[in-house]
């Protein structure tokens, strides 16, 4: 995995957020052309979001770019381009919430930070939750601090990943015993599967009218609702009728 040859902080952030609700085989290559596109954090802050979001293709749910995009905007005009080295400065940048804080600790830091994530939860309920029905994740912390190697966290939690694929593959899936298992809703159909399809249309055409845009995707009511939280998320932009991607810069 690239992320494990290269251990910045800025490779690890890129590729937790990508690795959300994705699978690893997938995110691999996109991961290597996005660090082509945009090999550090000045460069993405540079970038329109315009430019990442067509580099984000594939991935869905765009809000992802968008706070990549606006943290490392945010290291580079607020941290002097150096990532924060502590929980609470990493907090601070958009889309970086505790789980994600702890893995860029760990792994671009080498410190024994405590996150949780869909691998750790299967080999934890899988070994120490055998008979349990639900479990928190409160609950796998505390196993968690009790294990975590102090002196190689990050090989730590790198075995502790593949271990975690590992158990999956031979068809043990503990994660709906996890209090924080919530079954990703089907895409066919959804309103996220159209708000990918606008997406995709703007960045191979840069500007349609939203009638074009309907005809186009042959939109149904869906088309409406997608639109509109596109617009309110800051991914889409709309002036007399005429939709793109949003292709604001940094200040």
């Amino acid at each position: 995995m690239p992320w494990r040859q290269d251990t910045r902080p800025y490779y690890i952030l890129v590729s937790e957020l990508m690795l959300q609700q994705t699978q690893v085989a997938r995110v691999v290559p996109k991961f290597e052309r996005f660090i082509a596109q945009f090999p550090d954090e000045t460069t993405l802050a540079d970038a329109s979001l315009a430019e990442v979001l067509v580099q984000w293709q594939g991935l869905g749910y765009n809000r992802r770019a968008k706070f990549l995009w606006q943290a490392a905007q945010m290291v580079v005009r607020e941290y002097s381009g150096q990532f924060p080295r502590d929980i609470q400065g990493l907090l601070s940048l958009p889309g970086v919430g505790k789980n994600t804080a702890g893995a860029i600790m760990a792994y671009a830091h080498n410190q024994p930070s405590i996150f949780i994530e869909t691998n750790i939860r299967t080999v934890y309920i899988h070994h120490f939750f055998q008979d349990a029905t639900t479990v928190t994740d409160t609950e796998i912390a505390k196993k968690l601090q009790a294990t975590l190697d102090c002196e190689n966290p990050r090989t730590f939690y790198w075995a502790l990943m593949d271990y975690g694929a590992y158990l999956k593959s031979q068809g043990i899936k503990t994660n709906s015993r996890s209090q924080q298992y919530k079954k990703q809703s089907k895409l066919e159909g959804s309103i996220r599967q159209v708000r990918g399809q606008i997406v995709k249309a703007l960045a191979e055409h840069t500007q349609l009218s939203q009638r074009d845009l309907r005809r186009l995707l042959e939109a149904d009511d869906r088309f409406d609702i997608a639109m509109q939280g596109l617009i309110r998320d800051g991914i889409i932009c709309v002036e007399h009728d005429e939709a793109t991607l949003c292709s604001q810069k940094m200040i």
